[in-house]
Formats: C-alpha cells, sequence, structure tokens
C-alpha cells in the first residue's frame, strides 16, 4: 500500500467528521500529539515502571498517528506520498551519507525545517 493509498483509506473514514478545513488541521495536529504521547507512555512504563514492551500496543498507536498524519496533510493539500518524499530529500540533503553526529550539531537550517 501507497501512502496516498493509506490517506485514501483514512480520510473515507474521517468523511463523516463535522468540521470545517481549519477543524480538521485542528483535529490532525492534537490527534498527532495524543497519539505520539501513548506511544511515549507505553515506552515510558517499560523504562521505569517495569512493565514489558509491547511492541503491538507500539505498533496500533503509530497506525493512529499515521491516520492523523493522512487527514493533517490532506487538511493542508498535500498527500502523504508528498510529505513522505520531502522528508526523504531533506535528510539526503541534510545527511547525504547517511546520519553524522557532527553533522547534526553543525548543520545547515534550511527554510522549511
Amino acid at each position: 500500500m501507497t501512502g496516498n493509498e493509506y490517506q485514501g483509506a483514512a480520510l473515507r473514514t474521517a468523511s463523516g467528521m463535522n468540521y470545517d478545513h481549519h477543524g480538521m488541521i485542528i483535529n490532525g495536529a492534537l490527534g498527532l500529539c495524543g497519539e505520539s504521547g501513548e506511544v511515549a507512555d507505553i515506552i515510558k512504563k517499560a523504562t521505569f515502571q517495569g512493565h514489558q514492551l509491547d511492541k503491538e500496543h507500539i505498533a496500533e498507536e503509530l497506525g493512529d498517528v499515521a491516520w492523523y498524519l493522512a487527514i493533517t496533510a490532506a487538511a493542508i493539500g498535500k498527500n502523504l506520498d508528498e510529505i513522505l518524499e520531502a522528508n526523504v530529500a531533506k535528510l539526503k540533503a541534510r545527511y547525504p551519507d547517511g546520519f553524522d553526529a557532527d553533522k547534526s550539531i553543525h548543520r545547515k537550517e534550511y527554510a522549511n525545517g
């Protein structure tokens, strides 16, 4: 499945929600924060509270992150393939030979992050 195919399926489940374009951006951004926080909470519990690391639960929450990513991208007029391709291009420009800690510390700032 491509990012765009996933996005189409995700948007099908968002279509009945009652919000305008601005509401879709807000819902998406807040949803990304909430679901990312759930991933962090699972890892926190495994790291500091003696829980087993539940990889299946992490995978489920990452799916929720993907859903919110898909609707947020659509709300700003982008498809997921564009978002993913632009991110890879940015990372290749920033780290042409793979990650390098020195390049990370002394990196050039790019116009879009």
